[in-house]
């Protein structure tokens, strides 16, 4: 791995954090693998890729070969941020096949220690599956990821999420791939559904050996107010695309909360995907428990030599909490995820504003004032407004905290109404006043 000097010089003073992961015997450097997207797409990149330092990859996915439109990006800025969100309409490869596979096989003879899985979209029924995943065996590839989450142009296709959104199906598909495969099948599910738990069951039932989550969100990222066409644009119209980027890591995080509150972590592993940009979005992932992480549009973004950050910051982060290895957190955070009856009814918050951090933008009074309690006094002064929170109205809803652009400003600090923990059905069923504590 190419490591910056300080991270070199790092790694020799100190005994680091073990960030090696094993997938169902898929076994990488770190957990970081770049997701099933343009930057795998051949040798070139994903060479690059593994020369950078990046743990494994997710070969872009392999079918019956397609032709692609132009133009097929667009993306969504926010507040200066480029590429909050970005949208694609592209497809599987569009190389032919035994290109793909050939390139396949050079790469593993370059970098056998990295992950080598590959994507597959296979025409609907059992045949071309089983002929597929031979010839991607014979690469020597160490593991198969099954794309049931392609929300566009495939869909129409009876494919991709058309296969994911419907349990039934991608139960029958997970099964004619299991009576073939002899490496670790991971299937790839769809966010474009309700809950992924349904389709989640279905192909664990069915034998699948993990599950990866999520694929890209259907979506319109803009209208051009010239053309009146959404992006992007080809000839003067446009489709739904696919949805990824920093902006979908909050539903990707819920809907792997979702698998793992319904146990199925606990069946088989999860290599999560969906908005990582930095480590501390990867340790989320795991801490919910996802083994693996995909990275696709941070790459796109800032290059390949990004994993040199992804893995010193995960490194140092587990060296300060005293985790030796990934597993000794993957999962951690799951058990504090509850359901809202269930939640303390007692416990309480007041926001506090330093005053010697303040610098009397008067942000959190417009917030609250306007939006929220009228729980901030404004005392007009010279040179400056001060702004103090009225303890009494205070719900302690975070809002002022949110809006504050000065870190540490306003903290929220613990008040308990009472020294009992109570839910709200507790609360009911003790026939409790709504508007008393």
């Amino acid at each position: 791995m190419r490591l910056s000097f300080f991270a070199a010089l790092r790694e020799k003073l100190y005994v680091m954090a073990d960030l090696s992961t094993n997938f169902l015997g898929i076994k990488s450097p770190n957990p970081y693998w770049l997701a099933s997207a343009p930057p795998t797409d051949k040798k070139i990149n994903v060479l690059r890729a593994f020369e950078a330092g990046w743990g494994g990859v997710v070969w872009k996915t392999l079918g019956s070969q397609v032709k692609n439109v132009s133009s097929r990006y667009s993306a969504v800025n926010f507040n200066g941020t480029r590429v909050m969100g970005f949208n694609n309409i592209e497809l599987i490869s569009d190389r032919p096949l035994e290109i793909n596979l050939k390139e396949i096989r050079e790469c593993l003879k370059e970098f056998p220690d990295r992950a080598m899985v590959v994507s597959l979209m296979a025409d609907n029924d059992k045949k071309s599956w089983h002929e597929l995943i031979k010839k991607v065996e014979d690469t020597g590839a160490h593991g198969l990821e099954l794309n049931f989450g392609c929300p566009h142009g495939m869909t129409e296709r009876g494919m991709g999420a058309a296969v994911g959104q419907d349990p039934e199906i991608a139960r029958m598909v997970v099964e004619w791939v299991m009576e073939v495969a002899t490496i670790p099948v991971i299937t790839k599910l769809t966010p474009n559904v309700h809950s992924v738990v349904p389709t989640g069951k279905a192909v664990v039932e069915a034998g699948t050996n993990a599950l990866s989550l999520i694929n890209t969100i259907q979506s319109v990222t803009g209208i051009d107010l010239d053309t009146f066409v959404p992006n992007p644009y080809v000839a003067g119209k446009s489709v739904f695309g696919g949805y990824c980027g920093p902006a979908v890591k909050p539903i990707a995080l819920k809907f792997l909360a979702t698998i793992a509150k319904n146990d199925i972590t606990k069946k088989v592993p999860v290599s999560g995907i969906g908005g990582i940009s930095t480590w501390k979005d990867a340790a989320e992932f795991m801490l919910l428990g996802s083994t693996s992480v995909q990275v696709c549009t941070a790459a796109m973004k800032h290059g390949f030599r990004i994993i040199e950050d992804l893995c010193e910051g995960l490194n140092n982060w587990m060296d300060e909490k005293g985790f030796a290895t990934i597993y000794d957190f993957i999962g951690k955070s799951v058990p504090t995820l509850t359901h809202w009856e269930d939640l303390d009814i007692n416990y309480h918050h007041i926001a506090k504003i330093d005053q010697d951090k303040c610098i009397h933008c008067g942000l959190c009074y417009i917030a609250c004032e306007d939006t929220s309690h009228q729980a901030i006094n404004l005392e007009y002064g010279k040179p400056y407004n001060k702004y103090t929170i009225k303890d009494e109205e205070c719900v302690g809803c975070n809002l002022c905290q949110l809006m504050c652009p000065v870190s540490g400003c306003i903290t929220m600090e613990e008040h308990r109404v009472a020294p009992e923990y109570i839910n709200w059905k507790e609360w009911q069923a003790r026939g409790l006043p709504l508007n008393d504590h």
